[in-house]
């Protein structure tokens, strides 16, 4: 079968929003600018090949595409299917010759947006933190370990290794605090970009999604010239910020959005989790018998640990923690919880602590992905619990099964159960229009409300010369809320249209609509009043094992 290169689409549009998030510390400038030149630069390549009859380069969109219903079988063939990994030689080169280019770029950004963001984020007096100088190296980003695939909804998945090991010259200052120097900066993780939704209009490529499937690691290395004492507390708390608005906006389940086409239907684009992985966590061996206490009266008494372990996914916070097992190497748990998977190869790390009335003790850390979970066929798994790098004698014994999401309501009319997630409800909201008022005196967002749940969009204002009509905003963004038991009877979604603290406009939809509509997946323009029209879908899914 021939195989077809896909044409690369033009240039994205200037993201204020991502370079908020990837300019808050040196290095995260320089990875906006490289999302956006992997995401209209990447398609033009020779890897970048595609079979023109199993991919569909034109497929037929419906809405919300519902993903393939898997048995175990197929779901293996699907997490065991990749062409190996490509190089990224090209586009190490292309960024090779762009690097000064975007160091001079990057390093404005960051100036300009970084500043304020230390002002509003960070304690006193760490929040009159500002740039003395910025000198990003001569030492570019590099990407590697290519990998494409197809997904469900139509659109093509690229996972690549970014790096980032570059000597800086980077001065910061503020009041009361020693003048600080970053010397070195290393930036590292893999990378999932998403294109979709796939159509027959240049640049064929609606839009990019950008993201971690995992947090990346993040270091810096300081100059001599700071107090080593005050150091740490300013590294943990600027580090700290910048983890955490890098996992808000651009670790998974969080995609940061990159449109190639300006007029492309949010509703194609967006990607619902894949499903459910129920994880138990069965026992433990050999726990703290390596263990250094910090508490001199434990190391006196030869004391057995009290252990516990807590555990996320993709590094999301706060994590599970099961319950204390005292006074044992050997605990045993069987507890059960469930985590939304986005993708098969996030990582569930589980970190074992012995509790302590002072401070908890590290006992170790297991990790594994999804993907290899899964691949054991609901068999029990041995990890080996590392502690500071080092292997331990520790083991953790864990068993999953996976669950699948599918636009089908049954898992979710009947009894309920608030350990178990059962089934997902997710309202899109992607743009509003014909918005009523004085272009500078409009502030408008969307709030959403279901029972006890509340969310709302973030809240836009005019901007002079700007590219946005705010008359006309586009939101692009998602709210999820897992669902344990029936919905019978439930409330409906209530959406409203603000400005600013006020509201002028709502609609409320009835479960029982979204239920009678396509693929459980109710998609409208709704009028919330005076012509004011609120672009959203609610989207309803169940869940079945997969077997």
């Amino acid at each position: 079968m021939p195989r077809q290169r896909v044409p690369g689409p033009r240039s994205p549009s200037s993201c204020s929003l991502f370079a908020l998030l990837c300019t808050a510390r040196p290095g995260l400038g320089i990875y906006y600018t490289f999302t956006q030149l992997v995401a209209v630069y990447l398609p033009y390549f020779n890897f970048f090949t595609v079979d023109s009859a199993s991919c569909g380069l034109f497929p037929s969109y419906g809405p919300l595409v519902s993903h393939t219903s898997h048995t175990m079988a197929s779901l293996v063939e699907t997490l065991t299917a990749s062409g190996g990994p490509e190089s990224a030689g090209f586009l190490n080169d292309l960024v090779g010759h762009l690097w000064p280019n975007i160091c001079v770029a990057g390093g404005a950004m960051i100036k300009q947006i970084a500043e304020p963001m230390f002002a509003q984020m960070l304690p006193a007096p760490l929040n009159t933190l500002h740039f003395a100088k910025i000198d990003l190296g001569v030492q570019p980003m590099t990407f590697s370990n290519v990998d494409v695939h197809k997904v469900d909804n139509g659109g093509i998945k690229l996972d690549l290794d970014v790096n980032w090991d570059g000597n800086c010259d980077i001065e910061m200052d503020g009041k009361m605090i020693p003048k600080v120097g970053v010397e070195h900066v290393k930036l590292s993780g893999r990378l999932s970009i998403l294109l979709c939704p796939i159509t027959n209009v240049i640049p064929l490529i609606g839009a990019a999604q950008v993201s971690f499937i995992n947090p990346p690691y993040l270091k810096f290395n300081y100059t001599d010239g700071a107090n080593i004492a005050n150091l740490g507390f300013i590294d943990s708390c600027v580090r700290k910020v910048v983890q955490s608005i890098i996992a808000g906006m651009a670790v998974l389940p969080n995609r940061f959005l990159v449109k190639l086409d300006p007029f492309n239907d949010y509703f194609k684009t967006y990607q619902l989790p894949v499903g459910v992985v129920r994880l138990t966590i069965e026992s433990g061996s050999n726990f703290g018998e390596e263990l250094k206490s910090k508490n001199i009266f434990k190391k006196l008494v030869h004391d057995v640990p009290d252990c516990y372990v807590t555990t996320s996914l993709s590094g999301e916070t706060p994590g599970w923690k099961t319950a204390t097992v005292k006074d044992n190497h050997h605990p045993e748990w069987n507890e059960t919880r469930d985590f939304i998977v986005s993708d098969h190869d996030q990582l569930l790390a589980l970190d074992v602590k012995d509790s302590d009335t002072a401070s908890d003790d590290d006992i170790g850390l297991a990790t594994i992905t999804v993907k290899n979970l899964l691949l054991a066929h609901g068999q029990r798994q041995d990890l080996t619990l590392m502690h500071k790098g080092e292997e331990t004698a520790g083991k953790l014994t864990v068993s999953g099964k996976y669950y699948q999401f599918i636009p089908d309501a049954t898992s979710i009319i009947g009894e309920e159960n608030p350990a178990e997630i059962k089934g997902l409800l997710a309202v899109l909201v992607a743009a509003v229009k014909n918005l009523k008022g004085a272009r500078e005196q409009l502030k408008p967002s969307v709030a959403i409300t279901w029972g006890a749940h509340k969310f709302q969009t973030v809240v836009k204002c005019d901007v002079p010369g700007g590219a946005e009509d705010i008359q006309n905003p586009h939101f692009d963004n998602t709210f999820r809320i897992p669902l344990s038991g029936s919905i019978e009877g439930a409330a409906p979604v209530r959406i409203a249209l603000m400005d600013g603290k006020n509201e002028i406009g709502a609609v409320e939809v009835p479960l029982e609509e979204v239920l009678a509509s396509e693929n459980l997946a109710l998609l409208k323009e709704f009028d919330v009043g005076n012509g004011q029209i609120v672009k959203a879908g609610v989207v309803i899914r169940g869940t079945k094992l997969v077997e």
